[in-house]
């Protein structure tokens, strides 16, 4: 197991996925993170050297995509979702809504349909980390909510 920052992380995925197989950053220098890690001194400054991520297989989660393989997602699937994409040999796209090719406006897609490789098309998906928690109110509001004269 390696232990990174999540941007150091973010950033190791990105570079795989470009195909760069390394760079150089501050985050870790004089840490554990960087026992065992080539450090290179530039500018008077030290930096450790991350090698980028690739994998053979990556699962993203797509709110809309075509049968062509391009991909939109919703808030934090922007996240990693697309860097993902592009650092796996590999990837299999779950889509909420599945349209034709040309549905989508080019200036919304996130992924082209080029990194992924499968498409599963699941239209009602059960958010179970989704609980609405609510307590019973009181039967009266408080006199201070109610902005009445003392």
């Amino acid at each position: 197991i390696e232990f990174n920052p999540q941007g150091t992380l973010a950033e190791r995925i990105r570079a795989g996925g470009a195909g760069i197989p390394a760079f150089f950053t501050k985050t870790g220098v004089g840490t554990k993170v960087a026992e065992g890690k080539e450090v290179r001194e530039f500018d008077g400054e030290h930096f450790v050297m991350e090698r980028g991520l690739v994998a053979d297989l990556a699962l993203v989660h797509a709110y809309r995509g075509d049968t062509e393989g391009n991909l939109a997602y919703r808030k934090t699937a922007r996240n990693f979702n697309p860097m993902m994409a592009t650092a796996a040999a590999v990837t299999v796209a779950q889509v909420e809504h599945l349209v034709e090719p040309g549905a989508i406006d080019p200036d919304h897609i996130h992924t082209p349909g080029i990194y992924v490789g499968r498409i599963i098309h699941v239209p009602i998906r059960e958010k179970r980390i989704e609980q609405r928690t609510t307590r019973k109110r009181a039967d009266a509001a408080p006199a201070a909510a109610g902005g009445g004269a003392v």
